[in-house]
């Protein structure tokens, strides 16, 4: 080895790394997040983590099972009381029966995707990905080689999926279509004839569907969530991704999981042993509680997230330059700008000179770079202070 690439691999230069690095970007929300650190009187609306509690007996549970010394390894797919809770909680949830032998628990819902994704991505293999999307899926699909095909959706639409849009998309390379509702950043809730309609032509060509579904109990509305796991025929050709970050406000817990057919997750739970190992064993004890006890706070959670969204449509509504729609799910809103306005810009000066931060529409795609994504996991106080800042700011600015 050369003295020069000696130097350039202890200096940590670019070429010390794998090149598939380069598809990763660097994400507009901590690029954001980490801005705001540096300033005084910033108020959030750019964080995607519940702004609510831990359950008190979820707590409790962690904490005994510190107490108890649960602090070894569990089984490469998950503590086994943890598994047997997750098998009967969707089981009675979706109406399909499922085995221990469909689960694997991750380290929160990323491992989850990167497991799923990355195990599957490949050169040759086209991934279907509705835009706007969660920055995770298309760079995790690149750097292993795979191929991304966006299908736009459009804010005069409320972001909804059209299923034909996505169908007519499905090619000879086609592989996989990940979907996300609800969505971030978007909150929309895709309806079962959508998602039965992508689940089944993709079944019929053999292309699988990766979903992730880690808000699938913030539903807003009175309408019912159709998971793929309700909608399509088998799971054959199906990965679901969960975790108890969002529902049960346990985002610093680490514990997700991905549900699939039994060849599939014992390929992953190699691949797993490969990652992390394990995830978090207080925090699956946790989870445990988690599934076993009261969910009142469910309720109240949801009821609390749906006054607030109420309010940021009718606030958005009142802002100039803003448009709206009506998000159904989840705690996020992605209101646009005028065509030609650079929501990066707009949203980059809005914190500078408000202090009330947002994260850039691009961050979730090219066909979004007119909007940012406004979540409302903080306070009713916290929203109406934000936009009494964001008005008059939105007032004087020239589009």
């Amino acid at each position: 080895m050369s003295r020069e690439m000696a130097q350039e691999i202890d200096s940590g230069g670019e070429s010390a790394f794998n090149p598939a690095l380069r598809v990763l970007p660097i994400p507009g929300i901590r690029r954001m997040v980490n801005l705001a650190s540096t300033m005084d009187d910033v108020i959030h609306l750019s964080i995607g983590q519940p702004d609510f509690p831990t359950p008190p007996h979820i707590v409790e549970a962690h904490i005994q099972a510190l107490r108890d010394g649960h602090t070894g390894y569990t089984m490469d797919a998950g503590l086994p009381e943890l598994v047997t809770e997750l098998v009967a909680y969707y089981s009675e949830r979706y109406g399909r029966q499922l085995k221990e032998d469909n689960f694997l628990v991750t380290t929160g819902a990323t491992e989850a995707l990167y497991l799923a994704l990355s195990a599957t991505a490949a050169p040759g293999r086209e991934f279907l990905i509705p835009e706007p999307t969660f920055p995770l899926y298309a760079p995790l699909v690149r750097m292993n080689g795979g191929e991304v095909k966006s299908i736009e959706t459009s804010a005069d639409r409320g972001y909804q999926l059209d299923p034909q849009e996505v169908i007519d998309a499905i090619g000879m390379s086609t592989y996989a279509i990940v979907l996300n509702s609800p969505n971030n950043p978007t909150g929309v809730v895709y309806p079962r004839e959508t998602v039965e309609a992508i689940v089944q032509e993709a079944a019929y060509r053999g292309v699988k569907v990766i979903s992730d579904e880690v808000y699938d109990h913030l539903v807003l509305d009175d309408i019912e969530y159709p998971s793929i796991i309700s909608c399509a025929a088998d799971i054959d050709q199906t990965m679901v991704v969960s975790s108890f970050s969002k529902t049960f406000s346990m985002p610093g817990m680490r514990i997700g999981w991905i549900i699939a057919s039994e060849a599939a997750i014992k390929t992953l739970r190699r691949y797993h042993m490969f990652t992390t190992t394990v995830a978090n064993t207080p925090g699956q004890w946790a989870g445990v509680a988690a599934l076993t006890g009261g969910r009142g706070f469910l309720d109240e959670m949801i009821a609390e997230y749906r006054r607030r969204r109420d309010k940021v449509v009718q606030l958005v509504g009142d802002a100039p330059h803003l448009t709206g729609y009506w998000p159904q799910g989840a705690f996020y809103i992605l209101p646009s700008l005028p065509a030609n306005a650079d929501g990066s810009s707009v949203a980059l000066r809005m914190l500078e000179e408000t202090g009330v931060c947002t994260v850039p529409g691009e961050t979730f795609g090219e066909s979004t770079t007119n909007t940012f994504r406004i979540s409302f996991s903080t306070s009713l106080e916290k929203i109406e202070e934000a936009f009494s800042r964001m008005i008059p700011w939105l007032e004087k600015q020239q589009f």
